[in-house]
């Protein structure tokens, strides 16, 4: 019998594959093609030769969870300490342990549609019950829905800011409207998914970091993969404190123990050479460039205000489901994309698609050319 009957292939396998099969340009998994940090590869040349190749302490090395516990306080001007971190194997491995540990039979938990597929396959196994809210029609929290869904049974909520797949960030009025919503519901738990936090443009980041006194009901999940660009290596982190981290730690020590070796002495060198809030520049250009080679599109592109997706609407050129609209524009028109009905549980389709622009230049060129032939 199966836990997920209802789970199979992921979408971005399948759209991987398909654009493989056909030789299309891949816009639609969310990993960068170019090159990362020359700097990051010579670290690594040096750190392979040190005795840097057995287990880590189960909390992950402790000059990198200082240096990372260092880089919030600077970077939300908040407190933090070293026992505030536990580095991962990658932020899904950090919010799949969270659920386990925190998550018990019966629970409910909120989760803000379209999310991430990994958030409520992870209630399920643990033997919540996922509560899926629809955000608005332009990607912004329906923040009356949120206040109307939660009961005395609910144990959690999920966020995601900057946003996957919509490209949106929060602003003040989004963090205020939490701010109230974990007052009014002293033992409610947020569980903030911000791998994306560095990779914003016009707007500030509002991070869960900048509401500390509901710090002991907070976890925050982030990814090294995503900032760096080594998704590969599948390393990330979660703050949190007190007895939540007691929790989430007595699961993670029988999950994965301890995280890669190599890749933290890497990353916590790394960390002394590199600017956080250069990330947002960079992947603004890309932005930026991808936007204007689309301009004479047939395409709407919605706004995108962080990470590194943009949000289409493709209405004005088909009426087909966007599940089937992806499919031929990775079969015909030689573009990979993500059709965003599969964010939703209900599977709402609005015509809408999301392209990742964390490629380099040439690659847009390429992929832009197609895509305004249709």
């Amino acid at each position: 019998m199966s836990k997920l009957p209802d789970v199979g292939t992921t979408i971005f396998t399948v759209m991987s594959k398909l654009a493989s099969e056909h030789k299309a340009i891949n816009l639609s998994q969310g990993f960068p093609n170019f090159p990362v940090d020359e700097k990051l590869k010579s670290i690594l040349k040096e750190k392979v030769k040190e005795k840097v190749h057995q287990y880590m302490p189960m909390p992950g090395d402790e000059q990198l969870r200082k240096k990372v516990s260092t880089m919030i306080e600077k970077q939300y001007d908040t407190s933090s300490n070293l026992d505030n971190i536990l580095i991962t194997a990658g932020a899904t491995q950090g919010l799949f342990t969270t659920i386990m540990a925190l998550i018990e039979n019966g629970d409910e938990v909120i989760i803000l549609d379209p999310s991430y597929d990994s958030y409520d396959p992870a209630v399920r196994l643990a033997g919540g019950v996922p509560k899926r809210i629809h955000l608005n029609g332009d990607f912004t929290p329906n923040w009356h829905a949120v206040n109307n869904a939660i009961t005395a049974k609910t144990k959690m909520i999920i966020t995601n800011n900057p946003h996957n797949p919509s490209g949106r960030i929060w602003e003040q009025r989004d963090l205020d409207h939490m701010e109230r919503i974990m007052s009014y519901h002293p033992e409610l738990i947020w569980l903030s998914d911000e791998v994306y936090e560095f990779i914003t443009f016009e707007g500030r980041h509002l991070s869960a970091h900048h509401l500390p006194k509901f710090s002991e009901r907070i976890i925050i999940t982030s990814s090294f993969g995503k900032t760096f660009h080594v998704t590969g290596w599948k390393i990330g982190y979660i703050f949190t404190q007190g007895t939540l981290m007691e929790e989430i730690k007595k699961v993670h020590q029988f999950n994965v123990f301890c995280v890669n070796s190599v890749s933290q002495a890497v990353l916590s060198e790394y960390l002394d050479h590199i600017d956080v809030n250069q990330l947002g520049p960079f992947y603004q250009k890309k932005r930026d460039l991808f936007r204007s080679l689309l301009a004479e599109s047939k395409f709407e592109l919605l706004p995108c205000e962080g990470t590194y997706f943009q949000a289409a609407s493709y209405a004005s050129i088909s009426d087909a489901p966007d599940t089937a609209f992806c499919k031929e524009l990775t079969t015909k028109y030689g573009v990979a994309a993500i059709p965003m009905s599969v964010f939703n549980a209900d599977g709402t389709d609005n015509k809408t698609i999301r392209f990742c622009f964390a490629k380099d230049d040439n690659t847009l060129i390429k992929a832009a050319k197609k895509l305004c032939r249709i």
